[in-house]
């Protein structure tokens, strides 16, 4: 086993690939460092979460739950793996959950430069429905906050496109932002529904938006140990793939 899997704390950002796992100050538990979110200080002595894992100095490495990181507030857990004095607010937590929100925005918002997104219901619904899309759809995007009847309808293209217990093809279903947050990634109002075609910066949207799932979905689980398969099973982001999860 690595040396680097049975402690919370890293000395900085690892150029190599081999530090794939790590411990959570919190839970004690050794996890893949895709489901546990870096902390750093910053040079005003302020907790912040390394997202990317790049910047500068020592991290302590927490699951990536709301619950988690509110649990490590509460008990003092970043000074005493930092060993020392620091300024913590009480909403990182809450922070924390509004950084992997604008990280997925910024990744849509990249994808749609790329021409990797097309939004609109009548555009998505011929994009799902053509043969003759200029790139394989790489998943359908919803507003958590949109309609329940325009959403069938598409989520109803969507199904026979798979295929029959074709789980490895089906297509993703992503309903982490809100409309008002779509339309701030493709600079336009009022977006309820996307379709998101296949190319790199696409993979990089799904990958920050399964964080984000996975920090939301995790609270929902009195088992913390639990938390990550059941966010899994119930995750807005409906995908069978079993590959690992693609990453920046």
């Amino acid at each position: 086993m690595l040396a680097s899997v049975d402690t919370d704390l890293d000395d900085g950002p690892r150029t190599d690939r081999s530090a794939t796992m790590r411990m959570c100050a919190v839970t004690r538990e050794v996890r893949p460092i895709d489901e546990l979110i870096r902390f750093v200080v910053s040079p005003q002595g302020e907790v912040v979460a390394d997202l990317k894992r790049k910047l500068p100095g020592r991290g302590l490495w927490i699951s990536a739950s709301r619950r988690a990181v509110a649990e490590a507030v509460r008990r003092n857990h970043f000074n005493k793996g930092f060993k020392r004095e620091l300024r913590i607010v009480a909403t990182l937590s809450a922070d924390t959950e509004t950084l992997l929100v604008r990280s997925a925005v910024e990744a849509l918002a990249i994808a749609a430069k790329a021409g990797q997104v097309v939004s609109g219901f009548a555009k998505v619904e011929d994009t799902l429905d053509s043969r003759q899309a200029r790139a394989p759809v790489q998943a359908l995007i919803h507003a958590s906050d949109g309609a329940p009847d325009g959403i069938r309808k598409l989520d109803a293209l969507v199904r026979p496109n798979a295929g029959i217990n074709d789980e490895l093809h089906r297509i993703p279903v992503v309903t982490v932002l809100t409309s008002e947050q779509l339309g701030l990634a493709l600079g336009r109002s009022n977006v309820i529904h996307a379709a998101l075609l296949a190319g790199p910066a696409s993979k990089r949207f799904l990958s920050r938006s399964q964080i984000l799932v996975r920090y939301r979905m995790a609270d929902d689980d009195k088992n913390e140990g639990q938390a990550a398969e059941n966010a899994t099973k119930k995750s807005p982001i409906q995908t069978v793939r079993t590959s690992a999860t693609q990453r920046d």
